[in-house]
């Protein structure tokens, strides 16, 4: 996707952004993704804009987690669940309204950090 390509400059350190990092249930190769990520409490939650059933999210689901770099920081992200929000009451007024009016995503990640491993590369 172009997009991902322009995002996974930005993604590991703008505000909102993340690169989650997943290794392929079948392949084994490590992936990283850009996305809409915000932290919250002990954790983060992810925007789900190309569904629950996108490659990554079953990579993320069947490892029980990820890496995740935000803000120029590296977590170790655990217990990933899938729930669903039509209000997407845990983003940012514009995320939301572009969630619920524009993109019509009304699915989320929720990751808790398990670790955090410092400055990221």
């Amino acid at each position: 996707m172009a997009l991902n390509r322009v995002t996974k400059f930005v993604a590991p350190w703008a505000p909102g952004w993340a690169v989650v990092v997943h290794r392929g249930r079948k392949s084994g190769r490590t992936f990283r993704t850009p996305l809409w990520a915000f932290r919250r409490d002990d954790g983060f939650v992810i925007a789900l804009t190309y569904g629950p059933t996108a490659d990554w999210v079953r990579n993320v689901l069947a490892a029980e987690g990820c890496e995740l770099e935000s803000r120029r920081r590296r977590y170790v992200a655990v217990n990933p669940r899938v729930y669903r929000d039509d209000n997407a009451t845990a983003m940012p007024a514009f995320i939301r309204f572009m969630l619920r009016k524009v993109i019509k995503a009304p699915e989320f990640l929720a990751l808790d950090v398990a670790r955090d491993l410092g400055p990221a590369h």
